[in-house]
């Protein structure tokens, strides 16, 4: 009842939605970076929305089956499903598959975004530590041994066999990424005049090669702080914007500490913070600001979207599934003959 890890990827981790509630105790949420995605593959195989899954980052992993069959489903934006053997086919991601014994396949195709999510009908069964099975890697909680994965790992599985049954295909792809990111202004922009709150909205940041799951260093303009920059430390939440003294933005993500002592000039809604951990470092990232009643509205239609996606999804014989991987990449067209 395992999936043996023949080759881990950059960054291959279990995360699930997160541990809430010990935030007061020091302990980091985790979870997800992209949480759409991971309740997308989830729901293709058949799994709670909350379900454990792999999160994958820049580069996937490679998977053997050691059940007697599996059934996954790849969530992420132009990420594919290479199965491997003697007849090679890649899948387009946003589809369910059923894989059996000794069947190897890989995630590729992360070139344009950060992460993607490898869901397995069942779940994985890590066990849970404070009601979550995320990993937490700074503080080796969580997951599978609270580390990323390695070459040789058995992941365990809840499941030894899937029932056969048809494949499960979005009929569109989520909208996720977005050009520009939004947030609510706060909790201290107070720290900021006009001129430097406008300087922060209007520019476009860079994210350093100093990112990673705790947060994102962008670099652009210094912004000045009116008065110091130091404050009484207070809570931290996912997707907040805190400005150290070297006036330069940190967004932190999934792995956040618990609290800060620099002011937050903005905290990025709920809804985009998909999009923003789908950013690769190298890449640029620029902001707009909503009220919070906005804010709250934007994630009601995200959730509306989402159950309608996921209640539309087409079913498809495995025989059925066609190799679109192979397809967009052959030459339909030879030419022309006199």
């Amino acid at each position: 009842m395992t999936l043996k890890v023949a080759s881990p990827g950059f960054h291959t981790t279990v995360q699930d939605l997160g541990r809430v509630g010990w935030q007061d105790s020091g302990v980091p949420v985790s979870g997800a970076l992209d949480p759409l995605s991971l309740r997308i593959a989830n729901g293709l195989v058949g799994n709670a929305p909350d379900a454990a899954a792999l999160e994958m980052l820049l580069m996937g992993p490679t998977l053997e089956v050691e059940a007697e069959s599996v059934r996954v489903a790849l969530a992420g934006d132009a990420a594919k499903l290479e199965i491997l053997g003697e007849s090679p086919r890649a899948l387009l991601s946003h589809q369910s598959v059923f894989l059996s014994r000794g069947q190897k396949f890989r995630v590729a195709g992360l070139a344009s975004s950060a992460c993607a999510y490898l869901a397995i009908e069942g779940g994985i069964a890590v066990p849970p530590f404070l009601g979550s099975a995320s990993t937490y890697v700074r503080g080796g909680l969580g997951g599978f041994e609270g580390r990323a994965l390695r070459a040789g790992d058995l992941l365990p599985l809840v499941r030894d066999k899937s029932p056969e049954r048809p494949e499960l295909r979005l009929r569109r792809a989520p909208e996720i990424d977005r050009d520009v990111i939004r947030v609510v202004l706060g909790p201290q922009d107070d720290f900021f005049d006009e001129a430097n709150i406008a300087t922060f909205l209007g520019s476009d940041w860079r994210i350093s090669r100093d990112a990673d799951r705790m947060g994102m260093r962008l670099e652009g303009p210094t912004l000045a702080h009116k008065a110091g920059y130091d404050i009484v430390s207070d809570g931290i939440v996912t997707g907040a914007i805190q400005v150290p003294g070297s006036g330069q933005p940190i967004l932190l993500l999934a792995d956040h500490q618990t609290t800060g002592g620099y002011p937050k000039i903005a905290t990025v809604i709920s809804a985009d913070l998909p999009a923003a951990g789908r950013r690769r470092p190298g890449g640029t990232i620029r902001f707009a600001a909503v009220t919070v009643e906005e804010a709250e509205e934007i994630r009601r239609a995200q959730e509306r979207d989402l159950a309608k996606l996921l209640a539309s999804a087409e079913t498809v014989m495995q025989e059925a599934i066609i190799d679109l991987g192979a397809l967009y990449s052959a030459n339909l067209i030879s030419g022309v003959v006199g």
